[in-house]
């Protein structure tokens, strides 16, 4: 009798292997996860690496490594900026020489970026790199060889102020609709080459990053009113799941759905309704901060 054919393909669903058992889709995959510090990239980290992965943590800060530390000998360090092209051209190299090739890039860091339109070029400048730049630069760095390749998987943490709107800040809206755009783009071009690419679009996250959009402010509260605030575990846990499924959008928290089909469904409406609940946001500020005021004469 023959041996059974190991059933192996390039596709990042689940594999047969000899003897008819199913592997973990993301077993042995060797993958880069930004901002990976903290947070929703941490998260990601802890268990791409219970699902058998090997992760490169890269971030600007150096707690990347004792993140890296605490999740063991799956994980790698590097500190450095990804929105760069050096940073991304070196942490390719280093991720190379440390697991021998890249198959997932997780283009997970962002920043929140200034209040309204923001005073400058250079406060836009700041966030369109991290927050789409880096995708960019990475994905052409990436591509070409996941092309050759015949397999790759880009994953993009975006927000569902990508698909809706961030009450208060322009450039993250803006930002993290192209980090959308981008991903999709990526998604529908490169399909026939075995490339696979997802986009994570949840609504509030414990992280830093929800408390820097102002706290108790009417960036946040349009984020904390809207939906449960999810651990960055449960996000990771469900963008794992959708990876597996190589589901395009992935969201966590799923009434964005409904918010997004609403938006489209009449986008005059939705609109108005939006500027209606700004005006709601900010005028219950205004009232906390005059009884504040109050409360300290």
């Amino acid at each position: 009798m023959n041996a059974p054919e190991n059933n192996t393909t390039a596709s990042f669903g689940n594999t047969t292997v000899s003897g008819g058992g199913v592997k973990n889709p993301l077993a042995d995959k060797r993958v880069i996860v930004t901002g990976g510090a903290g947070g929703i990239g941490a998260a990601l980290a802890t268990e791409l690496i219970a699902r058998g992965a090997r992760v490169v943590l890269a971030d600007l800060s150096p707690a990347v490594t004792d993140t890296a530390a605490v999740l063991g000998s799956g994980a790698q360090a590097w500190v450095g900026d990804v929105s760069s092209v050096d940073g991304i051209d070196d942490l390719i190299a280093f991720t190379d020489d440390r697991l021998g090739g890249v198959d997932m890039y997780f283009a997970n860091a962002g920043i929140i970026g200034p209040a309204g339109l923001g005073d400058s070029d250079g406060d836009w400048d700041a966030i369109i790199d991290v927050n789409l730049r880096a995708h960019i630069r990475a994905a052409q760095a990436l591509i070409p060889r996941w092309q050759e390749a015949g397999a790759g998987y880009f994953v993009a943490t975006a927000s569902a102020a990508g698909l809706l709107t961030q009450i208060g800040s322009a450039a993250y809206s803006v930002t993290k609709h192209a980090s959308v755009g981008f991903a999709e783009w990526v998604s529908l071009t490169y399909r026939d080459d075995g490339i696979r690419a997802s986009v994570i679009a949840p609504m509030g996250v414990d992280t830093d990053l929800l408390r820097a959009s102002g706290a108790d402010g009417p960036a946040q509260a349009a984020v904390t009113e809207a939906g449960t605030v999810l651990t960055p575990a449960a996000v990771a846990n469900v963008a794992l799941d959708a990876v597996e499924a190589e589901q395009f959008l992935i969201l966590p928290h799923p009434e964005v759905l409904d918010m997004y089909r609403m938006k489209g469904s009449d986008y005059d409406r939705w609109l108005k309704g939006m500027s209606r609940y700004q005006n709601r946001l900010n005028e219950a500020n205004r009232l906390k901060e005059e009884t504040t005021h109050a409360g300290n004469d």
